[in-house]
């Protein structure tokens, strides 16, 4: 076996784990109940467009939703059964999106593209134009803008890093389908034009490391990260694989890379090999709340409830996370469905949650010392709450991941990834 190399990036944290909850439970099917929700906005861009209506009936792949404009994606139908209607509903962003609500039939008939025998870098990228396919382990980017930058890609990187604590759909997706996996990259590789494929896979997941590497071939190579927080940014794991740094203002493209993720890649080989649209994912659901922790394959628009109630959730849990601890959504209710991004449900009880009031900031400057992007978040955080919008600026709020290592060692326990996307908001707000 090749021999291990521990890469990475600078600063970060070392969050407690907690993926031994769910890390040895394989993943099986979550069938849906007698209604899907799937919403139209689960990607960055315009939101889709229904092409369906009430009454019409529809099968698993069936397209329900055209992509709206250049950064969009198509949507389609996650099971197969009759339309029952198309209307706004809260989501847990605290907007609304518009959504097409689906009666199961339960039969599961399939309308799938036909699979992709001959193909270049072009059929690719309309293969994931066709099957909706963006990015499933960040803010789903729709993949074929990503694949078609403007300037030459020489290195395609892929993010197996899943630094997010308590989460574990990656893993096993490394664990069971590394083979599917490894055929999906080589597809994103000739899509993007790439030369090669590295993967970054953190050193706490040896066992995925050795299946990659197993399947692994040809242009594509297999690398050990350090386990570490936020490895799996996007500018951190170009840094920790080739040591080049992104330009502020920059794109991973403008200096010859581009990154996808594991789960994205295992997407493209089914659209190509089997015609099949992003229907599903994998959804760790896991916290000290939950009985039975799992990581299930999930149809898009099942309710988190239903992935509750397969789980056993209790009712003692005091915060449900759709998403990380460190960069997941706070839910209030757990009715809300499960998108192409939506790589969690976590159940946290009392004991797993520090609920503390905000003191003044002590100036400690551990912030800065954690933060993996260089800035001050303490500096953004005063000026910001006294309306210092212009003086905001030269602090870059803009660069900021939202990571959380700033909140996280905060000791002051200030809301510091709040008042950075507020002063990102403020700053957007008074140039317009």
């Amino acid at each position: 076996m090749k021999k291990m190399r521990s890469k990475t990036f600078k600063y970060g944290i070392h969050p407690e784990e907690k993926k031994e909850i769910s890390k040895g439970m394989a993943i099986r099917e979550l069938c849906p109940g007698s209604l899907v929700k799937i919403p139209l906005d689960q990607h960055i861009g315009k939101p889709a467009v229904a092409v369906v209506a009430p009454g019409d009936a529809v099968k698993q792949g069936t397209l329900i939703a055209a992509a709206g404009g250049f950064v969009s994606a198509n949507i389609h139908s996650s099971v197969s059964g009759t339309v029952k209607k198309v209307e706004l509903q809260p989501n847990f962003r605290g907007g609304k999106s518009a959504c097409i609500f689906i009666e199961n039939d339960f039969k599961y008939e399939t309308d799938y593209l036909p699979p992709v025998v001959d193909f270049d870098r072009e059929t690719l990228i309309k293969r994931a134009r066709e099957a909706g396919i963006v990015g499933m382990g960040g803010a789903g980017f729709p993949l074929d803008v990503k694949l078609s930058p403007k300037n030459p890609v020489e290195t395609l990187l892929i993010n197996a890093s899943e630094c997010e604590p308590y989460i574990t759909c990656d893993y096993r997706l490394m664990i069971e389908r590394a083979e599917k996996i490894l055929k999906g990259i080589e597809y994103l590789r000739i899509a993007a034009g790439a030369k090669n494929a590295v993967i970054g896979v953190e050193a706490n997941k040896s066992d995925a490391y050795a299946e990659l590497l197993r399947f692994a071939s040809g242009n594509i190579t297999v690398e050990m990260l350090k386990t570490k927080y936020p490895e799996g940014g996007e500018k951190q794991l170009i840094y920790a694989l080739t040591r080049k740094k992104v330009p502020a203002g920059k794109l991973p493209a403008d200096i010859g890379y581009i990154v996808s993720n594991v789960a994205t890649a295992y997407a493209m080989a089914e659209a190509v090999d089997e015609g099949k649209p992003l229907i599903e994912r994998i959804v760790t659901v896991s916290g000290a709340a939950v009985k039975k922790p799992a990581n299930y394959s999930v149809r898009i628009g099942t309710s988190f409830a239903e992935l509750k109630e397969a789980s056993e959730g209790g009712e003692d849990f005091v915060k449900a996370i759709a998403g990380g601890p460190m960069m997941g959504f706070a839910l209030h209710s757990v009715d809300f469905p499960v998108t192409k991004t939506s790589g969690a449900l976590l159940l946290l009880t009392a004991d797993e949650i520090r609920e503390v009031e905000p003191t003044p900031c002590l100036n400690c400057g551990r912030c800065a010392n954690v933060c993996p992007m260089s800035l001050l978040p303490m500096r953004t955080d005063a000026l910001i709450l006294h309306d210092k919008i212009e003086e905001c600026k030269q602090y870059h709020p803009e660069l900021c991941i939202e990571c959380g290592c700033c909140a996280y060692v905060c000791p002051a326990k200030r809301p510091l990834v709040q008042t950075q996307r507020l002063a990102k908001k403020l700053i957007r707000q008074k140039g317009k």
